[in-house]
């Protein structure tokens, strides 16, 4: 490569060595001269600073293509695919859509560029007809204000993408798609053989992700119930404790059994009891709110943990739930009616301490009469 050192040689030997004669001929033509060598030194530094470019990204894209198969964690294998789309040439955004797995299943969306509005827009589940394609590319046509800027909340918007979907064992996972928000801008044929390149790699990763994720989640649930079981259960509650912890967020846990469950057991038999249990852990799941995490602890003991809550609000779930289980007579077990104990996160506690604190005041409750909640350090509430 020719360096500007060595062209200020060069110009330097070519004044010392032009005749003394020489006038504004000379001149001239050394100054074409300069110009033409200025212009090839340009020109060989823009080649190769894009060949540069080319050959980090080519590095950039094999090293994301070697990890996909590095890990079975459904988020960290996405945020992968996504990196590694989100590295082609033009791309301002990627996003995954892995299709649900059963009837009424919503499907996984993780995008990399968009607002969660924007991908929720722009998802896609495959071609209209479900036939097999390789490839689609999308345009868009936004209508314009007075002044000529196109009408968007937020920035710029979604101008094009190029979808490609992603192939599975039995048929398509999901697409995998990279837009631009660059007006009249489109992706190639180059762009296109690569992200085919990448779904071949990442449908495979994603589906053995998604299965082992929901093997996982299989294994949290209590068969009988459906809900969270306890080993579930108390490895959340160790981390949501730690969460609370280090934010300085509040934490609420609520602990609560059937009344007089043995005495039902006796009576309609444990088969019954445990249709009762599962109808039980139905009413429990309808009631607590999305954020809150109810699980089976055993028998016909339940728990609720409440992430950004304190006493009030675990007092009030206990009331809804309380209410919700009088209203429903359950199977041969009729109106039921619960006792629970309450507690919230203290300074000084660890999830196991802050788990006696809230089985201690349940005991306190069936002491105390049955069917009403007791505060973690009160006799009742």
């Amino acid at each position: 490569m020719i360096t500007f050192g060595v062209v200020l040689v060069i110009l330097l030997v070519a004044q010392h060595r032009r005749p003394s004669g020489a006038g504004a001929e000379g001149t001239d033509e050394l100054a074409l001269t300069v110009r033409d060598l200025n212009s090839r030194i340009e020109s060989l530094a823009n080649e190769l600073t894009q060949a540069l470019e080319r050959e980090q990204e080519g590095e950039r894209r094999s090293r994301h293509l070697g990890e996909l198969a590095g890990s079975i964690d459904l988020d960290e294998v996405l945020t992968r695919v996504l990196e590694a789309a989100g590295a082609t040439p033009g791309a301002d955004a990627a996003l995954v859509t892995v299709a649900g797995t059963g009837a009424g299943t919503k499907p996984i969306l993780a995008a990399l560029g968009l607002s969660a509005e924007e991908a929720e827009r722009q998802a896609l589940a495959g071609s209209p007809d479900r036939s097999q394609v390789r490839s689609g590319a999308i345009t868009y046509d936004h209508p314009e204000t007075g002044n000529g800027d196109v009408e968007h909340l937020g920035g710029e918007p979604i101008r094009a993408g190029l979808a490609v979907p992603l192939p599975g064992e039995a048929g398509t996972v999901g697409m995998l798609t990279v837009f631009t928000r660059v007006p009249k801008r489109s992706f190639g044929p180059e762009q296109k053989r690569d992200l085919e390149e990448l779904a071949e790699r990442a449908g495979p990763a994603i589906e053995n992700a998604r299965r082992f994720r929901e093997a996982r989640q299989l294994a949290d649930l209590d068969a009988l119930t459906g809900l969270h079981n306890r080993r579930y259960f108390h490895d959340t509650l160790a981390r949501e404790v730690a969460r609370a912890h280090r934010y300085d967020r509040r934490l609420a846990l609520i602990i609560f059994d059937l009344d007089d469950f043995k005495a039902i057991n006796d009576r309609i038999g444990h088969l019954a009891g445990d249709a009762v249990l599962a109808e039980a852990a139905d009413v429990i799941s309808t009631v607590v709110r999305s954020a809150d995490i109810a699980c089976r602890v055993g028998g016909d003991e339940f728990a609720v943990i409440l992430p950004e809550s304190g006493l009030a609000e675990a007092e009030q779930l206990y009331a809804r739930l309380q209410a919700a289980l009088e209203q429903r007579p359950i199977g041969g077990a009729g109106r039921i009616r619960l006792s629970a104990g309450v507690a919230e996160l203290a300074k000084g506690d660890d999830s196991r301490v802050f788990f006696e604190r809230a089985d201690d005041a349940l005991y306190g409750a069936k002491e105390a009469g049955k069917g009403r909640a007791v505060a973690a350090g009160e006799n009742s509430a």
